[in-house]
């Protein structure tokens, strides 16, 4: 039997309220107060370092089925194990979507050769089209953790709230991707000051607060639960924000990019900064920073979006929308935190305990008796980026090179050690 002591680290658990330096003890799959015997005791030491939970992840790209030329289940699960995730959520927009029991039980079968937890997202309507919803009831029975047509929004209203009940019914959220078709059409980056510099195409930020309202209305209206996927402006905090003090089922995600990086990233036209919802201006950081520390935003995911080379090394009009970010994503949140007066500490709910409570996991808990998922960082290395030694399949992260502090220590999945000394085995 394994058995792991984690020595001298702060912990901090948000599930429990401890965040002090202390011992952590782990005796099989599970963390405990002590051990039933003091033999086979491994000691890791952990003075300066940040002990939490394993990290959650609610938005992944893992592009299996259909593109495993860009990631698999195992690739990019790896690469979640080298961030620190110990659980990530898939979505469907894959080929063939998501949209039926026997994807989900492909995707589980893959997942049982994974050094971490996959929970399947499956898509609201067939083929992630938003013509018709799936079935919804043998979905959950296969084990769907939500339900979301990620990569497009339901442009049906009707459709979205018959949805919205079904789900409701099933206990289960809607992730929505917000996006007006039409205000966004044709757009590469932000509408603002740097999209009309350089000639591009803008997607105003309209273009995601017209949906984000229709559906906290929706919300309302059926008292579904509702998670806005990856939102990037000032709007979309304030919409959230009233529909939270009004008492409806709405949580919201933002991602590591949105809350580092503004639409002057693309003033070189490199392709890495194309994604959707496009890098916004400093003011939508500045307010997605209010919603991180007022608690309106609940979760940071990092919407990992794997491409191949060839299709981003293509002109920025026609290049993919995403960028990759599970092996970068503690990095780039401890120093973009640093300007607004935060440490990693301050973002480890969102990181843990927030995307649990969306999804309704049993996890993001340090508790005696819990399942033993456990990341160690040290939150004061200095690293550089080097995509050329990533897990991931892909390379598109425009933070390739940069010099950055933050990294991933050890992983535990479950008692086992999976990332030792910053590896995964």
């Amino acid at each position: 039997m394994n058995r792991y002591l984690i020595k001298g680290g702060k912990v901090i658990d948000p599930a429990s309220g401890r965040s002090k330096t202390e011992d952590l003890l782990i005796e099989g799959s599970l963390i405990v107060a002590r051990f039933s015997e003091d033999r086979g005791v491994k000691t890791i030491e952990a003075g300066g370092l940040i002990v939490t939970p394993g990290l959650i992840d609610l938005h992944v790209h893992l592009r299996e089925p259909g593109r495993e030329d860009e990631e698999t289940v195992i690739s990019g699960t790896r690469a979640a194990a080298a961030g620190g995730f110990t659980t990530v959520c898939c979505m469907p927009n894959t080929d063939p979507a998501i949209d039926s029991v026997s994807v989900v039980e492909q995707i589980n079968d893959q997942s049982k050769k994974s050094l971490i937890d996959v929970k399947v997202i499956a898509a609201i309507t067939k083929k992630s089209e938003g013509k018709a919803l799936t079935e919804m009831g043998e979905l959950v029975d296969a084990g769907v953790v939500a339900f979301s047509d990620d990569g497009a929004p339901v442009t049906d209203s009707q459709l979205m709230r018959s949805a919205m009940e079904y789900a409701k019914t099933f206990n289960r959220p809607i992730v929505d991707h917000a996006e007006d078709l039409l205000l966004a059409a044709g757009g590469i980056m932000n509408e603002g000051y740097y999209s009309t510099i350089l000639g591009l195409k803008g997607i105003p930020a309209a273009a995601e607060e017209v949906i984000v309202a229709r559906d906290t209305l929706l919300a309302k209206l059926t008292g579904a639960k509702i998670h806005i996927a990856h939102i990037s402006t000032a709007g979309s905090v304030d919409i959230i924000k009233r529909a939270k003090e009004e008492g409806l089922s709405v949580t919201c995600e933002t991602t590591p990019h949105h809350l580092a990086l503004t639409d002057e990233s693309l003033c070189d036209y490199n392709t890495d900064y194309k994604v959707n919802p496009p890098l916004r201006s400093m003011g939508d950081i500045d307010r997605l920073f209010e919603g991180l520390k007022e608690g309106t935003i609940d979760a940071i995911a990092t919407d990992h979006a794997p491409h191949a080379r060839h299709e981003k090394e293509a002109e920025i009009e026609v290049a993919p929308f995403g960028m990759i970010g599970l092996e970068t994503a503690v990095p780039v949140l401890i120093n973009a935190a640093k300007k607004y007066g935060l440490k990693l500490e301050d973002l480890i709910p969102k990181l843990t305990t927030g995307p649990a409570r969306v999804v309704g996991l049993e996890a993001g808990t340090l508790e005696v008796g819990s399942n033993a998922d456990v990341t160690i960082i040290d939150a004061k290395a200095k690293v550089k980026v080097d995509s050329s030694i990533f897990e991931s399949k892909s390379r598109n992260t425009p933070f390739d090179g940069k010099d950055l502090t933050g990294s991933i220590k050890h992983v535990f999945k479950g008692g086992k050690q999976i990332v030792i000394d910053g590896s995964v085995i």
